[in-house]
C-alpha cells in the first residue's frame, strides 16, 4: 500500500498546477515538478541537484538563507498557512513576482528533512495592481489640486 501511495504522491506533485519545489536541509533541490520547469525555465534535470539560489534574486539571498535556516532549526515556519508575494528569478535572469507558500517537511521520526515550497506566477497581476495604485495616487493628487488643497 505504501508503494501505491508513494506513486500516487509523485503523480500528484508532477500534475500540480503550481510549482512544487522541495529542498533538503542543505538547500539543494530534490523535487522540481513540470510547473516549476515552466515557470522558472529550468528543466527538472537542470534544477535537481542545484542550490535554491538559481531562483532567488541575489539581493534576497542573505535574508532567504537566514529565514530558511531559522525555519529548519525551529521545525516550522512563521509563514505556515500563508502565501507571500516576493520576487524570483527565471533561468534567463529575468526577475518576476511569485506567490510562495512554505512547509517544513519531517520524516516519520519527526526529524526535519527539508523545506517544501509551492509557487505561483503573479507577475501580471502584481504589475497591474501596481499600475492601478499609481493611477489612484495620481488622481488623488489631481483632485487635491482641483480642490485647492
Amino acid at each position: 500500500m505504501a508503494e501505491v501511495n508513494a506513486g500516487l504522491a509523485a503523480m500528484l506533485v508532477e500534475a500540480a498546477p503550481d510549482a512544487v519545489i522541495f529542498a533538503g536541509t542543505d538547500g539543494i533541490i530534490q523535487v522540481w515538478n513540470e510547473a516549476a520547469a515552466a515557470m522558472f525555465g529550468h528543466s527538472a534535470e537542470q534544477a535537481i541537484g542545484q542550490n535554491l539560489d538559481i531562483i532567488i534574486p541575489e539581493q534576497f539571498r542573505e535574508a532567504h538563507w537566514k529565514g530558511f535556516d531559522r525555519a529548519l532549526e525551529a521545525g516550522d515556519t512563521k509563514y505556515r498557512g500563508q502565501s507571500l508575494p516576493t520576487r524570483a528569478t527565471r533561468a534567463g535572469g529575468e526577475a518576476f513576482y511569485v506567490e510562495l507558500s512554505f512547509a517544513i517537511v519531517k520524516d516519520a521520526s519527526g526529524t526535519v528533512i527539508g523545506a517544501l515550497a509551492h509557487a505561483r506566477d503573479i507577475n501580471e497581476r502584481f504589475e497591474s495592481d501596481r499600475a492601478n495604485r499609481r493611477k489612484m495616487r495620481d488622481l488623488e493628487a489631481e483632485l487635491k489640486t482641483l480642490k485647492g488643497g
